[in-house]
């Protein structure tokens, strides 16, 4: 099977979307954090936003409720960061 198969049901679980969404917050914020710049920021958000989305969604199927908490927990401290490094960028 294809590693982008739109036919995989682990790509599209709510749990693994969650996981792989806030992952990837968590590195875009780290590579905003090592760049600041305006564009490395709003990325940032962008994966946020995406989390956010995908964290809705898992806590509406009731899906796997201490990893969605971990996550959701991550998540908050991804966006701490991703406030303190837009203070910095609006500063420059």
């Amino acid at each position: 099977m294809a590693k982008h198969s739109h036919t995989s049901w682990k790509q599209d679980h709510p749990s693994t979307l969650l996981s792989n969404s806030v992952q990837k917050a968590n590195r875009a914020v780290k590579q905003a954090m090592s760049h600041p710049q305006e564009i490395a920021v709003e990325h940032a958000f962008n994966s946020i936003s995406h989390a956010e989305n995908a964290l809705f969604n898992a806590e509406q199927h009731n899906e796997h409720m201490d990893t969605v908490q971990q996550n959701k927990e991550l998540l908050e401290q991804v966006k701490h960061q991703l406030n303190e490094v837009e203070e910095i960028v609006e500063d420059r």
